[in-house]
């Protein structure tokens, strides 16, 4: 069985926005890296999902720190959220919203943070300020309103339903594990067959994602990345232009490098926004 490389025809989009998702970049991905498929996927930072949801590994150990994103996955491969309770609680929530206005979006936003409900974070995700995925040092989420009152139209609804839907038959297709667990308790459990792809909090930005990452933390990960026993990939964010991650140099340079161009539109100030170089850093006997 050969997984990897594989040319993926359309890539599909998972309900979950997250900063720095790779969906323009997940057919680069799967176009790069070289695994024959024996062992596990294991993604220790999952954020969206995307890359997994598209290269659909058979076995896969998907992870990440913030709980949030793991209840609403495990729910969906659950079946206690699916396409029609997302299409009813969207309706529901989105007309009270257009009613309100702001005040109902801080309404949720404080039930939230008082009751973490998967719906409630769908639908923070969806309407906060800039496609944001923020939370505070107690583990508050804080983004502001997006300030549009008639953000869930019924075409808007059915497309985040519909995302529901093809994420969990991706699902049913395979056999995942999600879990709620910091990456260096991850990545111990990689076996020679298995291949881990890691895409990190980038080196100055969203370092308040869900939980604080240093320039320690982004150390600590090259090193211990490097003694893994199976095939790896990592994406880092090389420059723009305003910056360069000189980390990349410093950490990384006995990997091979893969160069990606695209258009970042996410970001908090326009430094942040603007043209893109991703670096795709690969175990090189596992690159194409």
């Amino acid at each position: 069985m050969v997984l990897l490389p594989a040319e993926l025809q359309r890539v599909g989009i998972p309900p979950i926005k997250c900063q720095g998702i790779k969906s323009k970049l997940v057919a680069f991905i799967g176009e790069s890296v070289r695994w024959n498929g024996e062992g596990r996927w294991i993604e220790p930072f999952l954020g969206s999902g995307v890359v997994a949801f598209n290269l659909l590994p058979p076995n896969a150990l998907l992870a990440d720190s913030n709980c949030h994103i793991i209840r609403f996955y495990q729910a969906i491969q659950q079946g206690t959220i699916d396409r029609l309770i997302v299409q009813t609680f969207l309706t529901q929530e989105g007309r009270k919203l257009q009613t309100i206005g702001a005040e109902y979006y801080y309404e949720v936003r404080d039930r939230f943070n008082q009751s973490a409900s998967s719906l409630d974070f769908l639908f923070l995700n969806r309407a906060c300020f800039n496609g944001i995925m923020r939370f505070n040092r107690r583990g508050k989420f804080n983004v502001p309103f997006c300030r549009k009152p008639l953000r869930f139209s019924q075409s808007y609804i059915t497309k985040i339903a519909n995302q529901v839907n093809w994420v969990a038959q991706q699902m049913s297709r395979t056999q995942w594990e999600f879990r709620v667990a910091p990456w260096s308790e991850i990545v111990q459990e990689a076996q020679s067959t298995d291949f881990v792809y890691l895409d990190p909090p980038y080196i100055g930005r969203h370092t308040d994602y869900y939980s604080a990452w240093t320039m320690a933390d982004a150390e600590q990960l090259a090193i211990v990345t490097q003694q893994l026993p199976c095939g790896f990939a990592v994406s880092m964010w090389l420059e723009n232009q305003h910056r360069k991650n000189d980390h990349i140099q410093q950490h990384w340079a006995e990997l091979e490098l893969r160069l990606f161009q695209h258009y970042y539109h996410v970001g908090a100030t326009e430094n942040w926004r603007g043209e893109m170089t991703e670096a795709l850093l690969i175990k090189p006997e596992f690159a194409i």
